[in-house]
């Protein structure tokens, strides 16, 4: 065993994620952590590799991407989850949040000891990710973020309507194939109720 010559707080830091909600300018049926998010994304970009791989000829280490994915928004327990209409309000606010995500990147990775760090780096700092890789997590990204608009329409939360048609109309203008195979073949049923998907079985 290597000697310690003192501890870090990485995933101490990471635990919290748990502690930050998204959508915080939405009223939420159901509240949403950047934790959960963060399984959901990873779980979303893992399939979205294989889709890719198996029907569109890619060769994409599915496993990578989704461990980048559960690391996507490791930054926002240092920087909180800023609302999408905020982060793009303005060019000025998008490049200064880009500046602070980036200083945030460099915080986190300094924490961890020195031989672990280059591991790391390619899943805390997105400018370092393979552009493929960064794509499908970036798509994933997105249908979670629509998933969750659903299910909060389905609630009866009218305050998601706006984001949810918007979040629509991305999805379906990618030209990722495998995003379009995922939302014909798999979210459709996400709008069922588990009596209906047992039902479907």
């Amino acid at each position: 065993m290597p000697e310690l010559t003192e501890e870090s707080s990485f995933y101490a830091y990471l635990s919290r994620l748990r502690w930050i909600k998204r959508w915080g300018l939405k009223r939420n049926a159901h509240e949403e952590n950047v934790m959960e998010h963060s399984w959901e994304v990873a779980v979303i970009a893992h399939i979205l590799a294989l889709i890719k791989n198996r029907y569109f000829n890619a060769n994409i280490d599915a496993n990578a991407v989704a461990a980048a994915a559960l690391y996507h928004d490791i930054t926002e327990v240092i920087t909180g989850d800023l609302p999408t209409p905020i982060k793009y309000h303005s060019q000025e606010i998008r490049q200064a949040y880009k500046r602070i995500e980036k200083e945030a990147e460099k915080e986190l990775l300094d924490l961890l000891p020195e031989p672990l760090r280059q591991d790391f780096d390619a899943l805390v700092r997105q400018e370092t990710m393979p552009p493929e890789q960064h794509a499908i997590i970036k798509a994933a990204d997105k249908i979670s973020a629509y998933l969750k608009c659903q299910a909060e329409l389905k609630a009866g939360n009218a305050e998601f309507e706006q984001a949810a048609a918007e979040l629509a109309e991305v999805i379906s203008a990618s030209d990722q194939p495998e995003v379009g195979y995922f939302m014909a073949m798999f979210a459709p049923s996400c709008k069922l109720t588990l009596d209906s998907l047992m039902k479907t079985q």
